[in-house]
């Protein structure tokens, strides 16, 4: 099958030959590289690495391994199990551990998992830094410490229940509002570690709460990434329940997307700008999202006499721009909300107690509020890779096929047109050319697409 190294992490289908997929050995190899690039950073002192999985079915098999692993290299570990990738964050940064190691393949499917590494701060490593560790993995000459030097578990203990105490600790989340609206809530968390996580944050602020595939079991009920052909049972419970919204999250809670009221989707490019539109009413400054997100956090921005600033796709490129300009909000438009006045990290749990606090101040319905919203649709297409396609090479093609627009290279290439865009670009996570286009209608975003994914096959001759 297949086995990724990119900023994104470690990422592979469990089982297969060594090297080619995320086998134990690969699991170990990789860990030791990590530990040791951390260790080398803790100078004398034994580095203490935070350990948290999501609930796919693997998760369990690579938490041992990785646990074993780290202890063998001399570190001590802070297992916080079952946890939300946002959550282990928190608990780097809340126990001042020198890094830590999150085990999820966000929304892949569910014979994928992945190590994701994470500094002192709870944030991703950077690219550089990624690279340092993979080739510290192809060293072979790294003899592991004696019996006397061995890592200890410092605990094993959950850590959701303090993020969701830290989240509605914050002064932008005003409890008291959500709680008098009484919102009632349809919960889609996939049946992983939002099911723990979600109907607790939500019934916190007072919330009534319908939990949909809410069980921890890794047996994802649907394709688990939230996009709106996969939500087709939430918007029926919706409506059913007369609910006044639903929430989805994939299976380790980075990602958020909303349905409104009538089963419609609020669009998961458009949390974000929700949360955006909310923060920069209380605090006006300069935004971040990548080159894939909507225009929409733009428009909205500009609204506010604010800047907008666009980073490469990957979270550590958006979290190093929203450091660099100074961003008060930030994120991906695949509903990845990022409030540094919390962390620097897509947080689906921040960002669901941020929109319900601006909805319930706003006395909105979900439509209501969609609708302040500059339209537009996006299409989200990809190319699966073959040895026959290089991808650089269709890469260089298309900027110089549209030389003359208005062309942004820094990851890929997008291309702004003056009533639309595209953006075309390798992924960080799956074997694929992703082919991504907004526009005005979604027939228009479709054609879009459909014009340049033709453009690329005629490139490569397929």
């Amino acid at each position: 099958m297949t086995l990724i190294k990119s900023i994104s992490g470690i990422r592979g289908t469990i089982g297969g030959p060594v090297k080619e997929n995320l086998t134990p050995p690969d699991v170990v190899k990789f860990t030791t590289a990590y530990v040791r690039f951390i260790a080398a950073r803790c100078h004398d002192k034994k580095p203490t690495i935070v350990v948290g999985r999501d609930a796919r079915i693997s998760g369990e098999l690579v938490a041992d391994l990785v646990e074993g692993t780290l202890l063998a290299c001399g570190a001590d570990v802070i297992n916080v199990g079952l946890c939300t990738t946002p959550s282990t964050e928190m608990a780097v940064i809340t126990y001042r551990a020198d890094g830590g190691i999150i085990i999820t393949a966000s929304h892949n499917p569910r014979q994928w998992n992945a190590l994701k590494l994470l500094n002192s701060d709870g944030e991703f490593l950077t690219d550089s830094e990624g690279k340092q560790v993979l080739a510290m993995a192809e060293e072979e000459d790294y003899a592991y410490p004696a019996i006397n030097a061995i890592g200890h578990v410092v605990s094993r203990e959950p850590f959701n229940d303090r993020h969701i105490a830290q989240v509605l600790a914050l002064p932008t989340v005003d409890v008291e509002a959500v709680r008098k609206r009484r919102f009632k809530v349809v919960v889609d968390a996939v049946n992983s570690v939002g099911g723990i996580v979600m109907p607790e944050l939500l019934r916190a602020l007072g919330c009534e709460v319908v939990e949909l595939n809410c069980e921890p079991t890794g047996e994802f009920a649907h394709n688990p990434e939230p996009l709106p052909q996969h939500l087709t049972e939430i918007s029926q419970v919706i409506v059913r329940e007369k609910a006044d919204l639903g929430i989805v999250v994939d299976p380790d809670v980075d990602r958020l997307a909303f349905v409104s009221e009538d089963g419609s989707m609020f669009v998961e490019e458009y949390t974000l700008v929700a949360v955006a539109d909310y923060i920069l009413s209380l605090k006006p400054g300069p935004t971040v999202s990548n080159l894939s997100s909507s225009r929409a956090l733009h428009d909205v921005t500009e609204r506010y006499g604010c800047t907008y600033h666009a980073a490469a796709v990957g979270e550590v490129n958006v979290t190093t721009k929203m450091k660099e300009i100074g961003a008060v909000i930030g994120g991906e438009g695949n509903g990845g909300v990022i409030y540094p006045e919390l962390h620097y990290g897509r947080d689906a749990l921040v960002g669901t107690a941020l929109f319900l606090t601006y909805l319930a101040k706003k006395g909105l319905t979900m439509t209501q509020l969609r609708a302040t919203y500059p339209s537009y649709y996006a299409s989200k297409n990809k190319i699966e890779l073959t040895p026959a396609i290089d991808v650089d090479k269709v890469l260089r093609e298309i900027k110089t096929r549209y030389a003359n627009e208005q062309v942004n290279d820094i990851d890929g290439v997008k291309i702004d047109f003056p009533e639309n865009w595209v953006h075309l670009r390798k992924s960080n996570t799956e074997p694929i050319i992703r082919i991504y286009t907004e526009a005005k209608s979604m027939e228009e975003a479709d054609a879009l697409a459909q014009r340049f994914i033709t453009e690329i096959k005629t490139i490569c001759q397929l």
